[in-house]
């Protein structure tokens, strides 16, 4: 039987405080229920600290990476996937997920929510930017799903699943 995979996606550089630790407690929570991680893999911001989440919790990780640069590669992810595809490689991100968490938001967490709803995938926003949820949800009423915390986010996962 296929595992299920979880992609958490949101800002590398960017990302707050708040969504960084979402992000732990995301990957956390996901590698608890056996779930494996998927992320764009770097060494940045919400990928690293959902990869670093997850192996706290002996979870498994994958992550897309969108160059072949070894050195951005976060030291929690298990399985590297180097695509040397740049933005490109978010298409594989949520269409390898059985569910799209997103973490925060910036222009490439929007692309890969996009993409999402273009492959009819389930999206969890997780995200204090209202102008997003608005926006996203209107979108594609049926796809996305708007959470308050990282508890709801999992809560609603399973439901999806």
């Amino acid at each position: 039987m296929r595992k299920i995979i979880i992609g958490v996606m949101g800002p590398g550089e960017k990302a707050t405080r708040n969504n960084l630790q979402n992000a732990y407690e995301l990957g956390h929570l996901i590698a608890q229920q056996g779930w494996i991680l998927l992320t764009g893999g770097r060494n940045a911001g919400v990928m690293d600290a959902a990869n670093k989440g997850a192996k706290a919790a002996n979870g498994l990780t994958i992550g897309i990476l969108p160059n072949d640069n070894q050195d951005s590669i976060s030291n929690a992810v298990d399985i590297a996937i180097f695509t040397d595809m740049g933005n490109a490689r978010n298409n594989i991100n949520v269409l390898s997920s059985n569910v799209v968490i997103a973490c925060g938001m910036g222009a490439g967490t929007a692309s890969e929510i996009a993409l999402a709803l273009k492959g009819n995938k389930p999206v969890i926003l997780l995200t204090d930017d209202e102008e997003s949820k608005v926006f996203f949800k209107k979108l594609s009423p049926e796809n996305v799903y708007v959470v308050e915390s990282v508890v709801d986010a999992i809560a609603t996962a399973k439901a999806i699943l």
